[in-house]
């Protein structure tokens, strides 16, 4: 069964839901900078670990806002970008990160 079927009805949990995760919203962020590998996110992201990126990217991606793109070389290359869905979730991302800057004295 697709992951998306067992999304909550309440339209806001759902969408918590999409981004909810300790590393999707860094991995948003940086995507909306422009199409990365693996290997970049990685560095980007201090404290993840390879098998979770990838389990975080595949959830992302079953919920259509990132896009994996393998490309026919040796080794392999695998870029991931953000959807045109995804895409849409940047003015949320970016009004949770001015909230979190307004009141990190107050958390």
């Amino acid at each position: 069964m697709p992951i998306v079927k067992e999304l909550p009805l309440v339209p806001a949990e759902r969408a918590l839901k999409v981004i909810g995760g300790r590393w999707k919203v860094f991995v948003l962020y940086f995507l909306f900078e422009g199409p990365k590998r693996l290997s970049e996110l990685r560095r980007l992201i201090s404290g993840v670990s390879q098998k979770v990126l990838v389990q975080q990217l595949r959830e992302m991606e079953e919920h259509g806002i990132v896009h994996r793109e393998v490309f026919a070389e040796v080794p392999p290359r695998v870029v991931y970008t953000a959807t045109k869905l995804g895409l849409s979730l940047r003015p949320i991302v970016s009004s949770l990160c001015d909230w979190g800057r307004r009141h990190a004295h107050e958390l």
